[in-house]
């Protein structure tokens, strides 16, 4: 309308400007006619000078006009660009409300579904939640209970051996031998609380009089024989040592355990766990040359009866370790040992014969032959027994020597043993044991080579428990070669050879070689082993 309005305006004006424009020339040509014909009444009428300006002026304001016209105009179009621009600003704001709806609305659909959403989040977080708590709290007691199995179990040790043996006896005027043999053994140990710690073993076991026994406290070699019988095995080890953590020095020990003392083969087999109890002092010292020294009481009970005195071995033993000089370090052991009542081991071992429709005697200890001198008490009697003629007690001296060599995978050893039964009764109550050995067994490919010699008067022992690889358990020379091999850190491959003789035949239960008279010379029996074994 507006828009209107001006151009309506504008041509108006136009039309007026354009009539004043032809009604002068008119005018003009009028009043120069009349000049023409009259001139006098013409000066009369328009004077020159007044018509001049008037003209002038007419044009200045068409010439103004035109000129405010053409600003109009301009202005026009100048707003009709703005209206332009303002209308399609209009539509794209009004098309950008639309979309700003439109997208609110989605936004609020979507805000809506969100909220939805994120109350089913919560749920299913809270639900998680509390799963993850129940989760968390099954997973802590089942880390507890596994926690204290693995506690448990970390405090005990599995380990064990299996030994795979070849053997061969030679011996002249003796039928040749050859056997196989295999030793088993298992066992755990470890700590059963702070100050307590504790072990049971298990361990093939031996065959006596043909039929499977565990009579044998010397051996736990099984001979592949019996047609495929099952081996024995049965407990060997337990025990329970009460080691203070406030009194790591003191250990007390009671069971069936492991030698606590040192000791050779010459007065108890390596095979053989005492029972009893022992009762250990060690302390070390920071001395040059003293490094340690040990004491210890022994209990050791090998016969209970009802009704009769009971058997028992008791005693002590102290050793020390000094150190002299940089390569030579020094073991001295002494110990003490008294049997009381061990006229029951010559009984179990040797039954005395009794008359017939009597109890005979029954054979407990199925071990080393018997070789010591022994009486029959009661003779042709059902009372009649078998007793040692000497009362047995151990005064054993050990000097054990290492030295190390320029060489550090070959240490020399050399041991010394003197053993003397201070109750014998007879002149043979001396033992002696020499060994040399050079290498060692700890890493793989270490060699170990040994010699070893032993002279065992009859009744310097007891001959029920101490080596049962020699030729005779007392009354015996011995010699032994051996050769150990480490194939692997838990695999090793071993030589032994036992050559050995009777050195009386003329004693009492002297082992002769068959056709060997009394006070002839018993030939030289020899033993080869060949052993694998392997420890885990």
């Amino acid at each position: 309308m507006r828009r209107t309005i001006l151009m309506t305006a504008i041509v108006l004006l136009s039309l007026a400007g354009w009539a004043q424009t032809q009604s002068a020339p008119a005018k003009t040509a009028k009043t120069k006619r009349t000049t023409t014909a009259a001139p006098p009444k013409r000066a009369e009428a328009v004077a020159p000078g007044a018509s001049a300006d008037e003209v002038k002026s007419l044009r200045d304001e068409l010439a103004e006009q035109r000129r405010m016209l053409q600003q109009m105009q301009e202005s026009m179009r100048q707003r009709d660009a703005a209206l332009e621009q303002l209308t399609s600003q209009l539509r794209a704001a009004q098309t950008s409300a639309t979309e700003a709806q439109s997208k609110a609305a989605a936004a609020e659909t979507a805000a809506t579904q969100q909220a939805e959403t994120v109350t089913q989040v919560k749920s299913d977080f809270a639900d998680v939640k509390l799963n993850q708590t129940n989760a968390a709290v099954s997973t802590q007691a089942d880390q507890q209970r596994m926690g204290a199995v693995e506690s448990t179990v970390n405090r005990f040790r599995l380990s064990g051996d299996v030994r795979v043996r070849g053997e061969s006896f030679f011996q002249d005027g003796a039928q040749d031998r050859w056997r196989s043999r295999i030793r088993l053994r298992l066992g755990i140990d470890g700590k059963l609380g702070e100050d307590f710690t504790g072990g049971m073993y298990i361990a093939s076991g031996a065959v006596a009089n043909g039929a499977p026994d565990f009579k044998d406290p010397v051996s736990t070699n099984e001979t592949l024989t019996s047609f495929f019988e099952r081996k024995t095995v049965g407990f060997d080890r337990g025990w329970v040592t009460y080691n203070p953590v406030k009194a790591k020095w003191l250990s007390l020990t009671g069971g069936k355990f492991a030698y606590s003392w040192n000791r050779t083969v010459l007065t108890f087999d390596s095979d053989l766990n005492p029972e009893g109890f022992n009762e250990k002092i060690n302390r070390d010292f920071s001395n040059p040359v003293f490094k340690n020294f040990n004491v210890q009481a022994i209990q050791l009970l090998f016969n209970e009866v009802g009704g009769a005195p009971d058997s028992n071995a008791s005693g002590g033993s102290f050793s020390g370790r000094l150190q002299l000089g940089k390569r030579w370090s020094l073991t001295p052991t002494y110990t003490l040992l008294n049997w009381n009542g061990a006229d029951a081991i010559a009984q179990a071992a040797s039954p005395a014969p009794r008359p017939a429709g009597t109890t005979a005697g029954v054979q407990v200890i199925a071990a080393n032959a018997f070789t010591n001198a022994s009486v029959i008490v009661n003779p042709n009697t059902a009372t009649a027994r078998r007793a040692f003629v000497s009362g047995f007690e151990y005064s054993d001296v050990i000097l054990d020597n290492n030295i190390t060599t320029p060489w550090a995978r070959f240490p020399w050893r050399v041991l010394a043993e003197y053993e003397q039964n201070l109750r014998a009764r007879v002149r043979g109550d001396k033992a002696y044991w020499i060994e040399t050995s050079l290498g060692q067994q700890r890493v793989r490919n270490d060699f170990l080579f040994g010699y070893s010699f032993a002279r065992v008067e009859q009744d310097s022992v007891i001959s029920q428990f101490n080596e049962s690889d020699m030729r005779a358990a007392t009354n015996v020379v011995q010699h032994r070669l051996y050769a150990n091999w480490l194939v692997r850190p838990n695999t090793t491959a071993a030589f032994t050879l036992w050559v050995g003789r009777t050195l009386d035949t003329r004693l009492q239960n002297a082992a002769r070689a068959p056709g060997v008279l009394v006070g002839g010379v018993d030939p030289w029996l020899k033993r080869l082993q060949l052993d694998l074994i392997y420890k885990f």
